[in-house]
């Protein structure tokens, strides 16, 4: 297989993004290694795309865009459902349109990158499937599964199926329903009044070579584009196109028995009475609400032992556990979108989508969480899949020593101190010992830890057996730093008669 490299801004050049938004299995499908070079590629296709649409128009809305091309989907469903059902010219509401870009634009501005990722079409198609597309499947092969098991058939086997964070969902379901809702109702109204893509490359589509042109001549003005048009963007009275919501869908040229609309370019000396001037004619306000979520802190519990139950001590994490490559905080909130396409392909399932634990613009960007999982000492898959440079690739020797946190070691919650029996799994589970075993009493050992070499992998605290509130925890870094190489010392074999389960 040819060694061919993808990238740009979502994937752009990969065709299996498109249709599964990221679930490509292609280990090719890798951006390219340092951030100068991502930013240049990201320039490039962004020039591509505004080129291409001054040349064409919105063929990126109608061929390219997985949302949109999954609204065609829901029209086609909608049409066959109710064959009568039609659209018809309705004008642009070009105030909405331009507060909604507007509006994101200061929100990115201020920091709250979680508004962009809220209106970012890939980002929240990859929601969709992450979320609840992927959650659906497995449940569905799951009942295959019964099924197919009930007749001694072991064709397919079952999943664990978990939703990765009730928010995400909440916000996927959220954005289904809206997409799904208007898409059903009227066509592509997502695209041409909310999305800020769409609203952009309309604005460059007014000014495009080749458009969808009516000619006079030849139309005999019986509205049949007008109604077949998903986009509502043909006014058949005036022999008019708004070509700032035009999709480039060509549903009117298949639908037209005159043949009165062609895609072309303007003809010289021929004088063009299609062409319309995009302006307010809506008279609708825009209302923007905004709503505070409030979140509750925990109190922190102080240990205390009453007769033989002991109340652990509670650890705050400081700072949250940003993936490995995504170079610190602020790099993962600045070119982050929320496309959770990290946190589908992470095998261990340790990447989640935060809440707070960022600050408000961090919102349903990925984070490190350790009650399922650890993160696997030789995996490099989120920094292969980001489409975005959020998260720059890196090798497994760069992984190696790539710290995105540090241990952290109650003492007062081992159940070696408390119960006095023999444990050491955050020690067996460590790959760079940085967790070892050291003498106690009692002949018992306890652990030590060193963080200078530890990488935050998590698999100390993913294992430790303290509950509710565990014995070994990973302080996050907000600026991931190179972690000191360690040496490899031969393990003394550890007696564990109890593991404390």
């Amino acid at each position: 297989m040819e060694n061919v490299t993808y990238s740009g801004v979502g994937g752009i050049f990969c065709p299996d993004y498109f249709l599964f938004s990221g679930f490509c299995g292609h280990k090719r499908c890798e951006i390219f290694s340092s951030p100068g070079s991502v930013m240049a590629v990201s320039g490039g296709v962004l020039v591509f795309w505004i080129v291409l649409t001054l040349l064409l128009g919105r063929v990126y809305c109608s061929s390219v865009c997985p949302l949109g091309i999954f609204q065609d989907g829901i029209i086609w469903v909608s049409k066959r459902w109710n064959k009568k059902k039609k659209y018809g010219y309705r004008p642009a509401r070009n105030v909405v349109r331009w507060l909604v870009v507007g509006g994101i634009g200061i929100a990115f501005l201020f920091g709250f990158t979680f508004v962009l990722s809220l209106f970012d079409p890939y980002s929240a198609y990859g929601r969709m499937v992450t979320d609840i597309f992927r959650p659906l499947y497995l449940v569905g092969n799951n009942g295959l599964a019964w099924l197919f098991t009930k007749f001694g058939n072991y064709t397919f086997y079952y999943v664990h199926v978990t939703i990765l964070s009730t928010f995400a969902f909440l916000i996927a379901l959220l954005t289904l329903g809206g997409v799904g809702i208007l898409a059903w109702r009227s066509g592509r109204t997502y695209c041409n009044t909310i999305c800020p893509v769409g609203t952009v490359l309309g604005f460059l589509s007014k000014y495009s070579l080749f458009k969808l042109r009516i000619d006079t001549a030849k139309c005999n003005g019986c509205g049949l584009c007008a109604l077949k048009c998903k986009s509502s963007c043909i006014d058949s009275k005036k022999h008019r196109i708004d070509y700032s919501r035009c999709v480039d869908c060509f549903d009117c040229i298949g639908n037209c028995r005159q043949r009165a609309i062609a895609f072309s370019p303007l003809k010289k000396g021929k004088p063009v009475e299609n062409v319309v001037k995009v302006t307010d004619e809506s008279k609708r306000r825009f209302l923007v609400t905004a709503f505070a979520t409030a979140l509750v802190v925990p109190k922190a519990m102080a240990q205390e032992k009453v007769g033989a139950f002991v109340r652990h001590k509670a650890y705050k994490r400081e700072y949250p556990i940003s993936p490995p490559g995504a170079v610190s905080t602020e790099h993962l909130l600045k070119h982050c979108t929320a496309c959770h396409l990290c946190i589908a392909k992470c095998p261990s399932h340790v990447l989640k989508p935060a809440f707070m634990e960022y600050g408000l613009g961090g919102m349903m960007q990925p984070k490190m969480y350790f009650d399922d999982g650890f993160c696997n000492f030789d995996c490099t898959v989120c920094s292969e899949v980001c489409p975005n440079g959020a998260i720059l690739p890196l090798t497994k020797e760069k992984k190696h020593v790539t710290q995105v946190g540090r241990v952290v070691f109650l003492v007062e919650n081992c159940i070696v101190n408390t119960d006095e029996t023999s444990c050491g799994a955050c020690s067996e589970h460590c790959p760079t010992q940085a967790v070892t075993m050291v003498p106690y009493k009692n002949g018992l050992t306890i652990p030590q830890v060193n963080p200078e070499i530890c990488v935050g992998c998590g698999g100390c605290e993913y294992v430790c057996p303290v509950r509710p509130f565990r014995a070994i925890h990973i302080e996050g870094n907000p600026v991931q730093v190179e972690a000191r190489r360690f040496k490899e010392t031969e393990k003394k074999e550890v007696q564990i008669d109890d593991f404390g389960f």
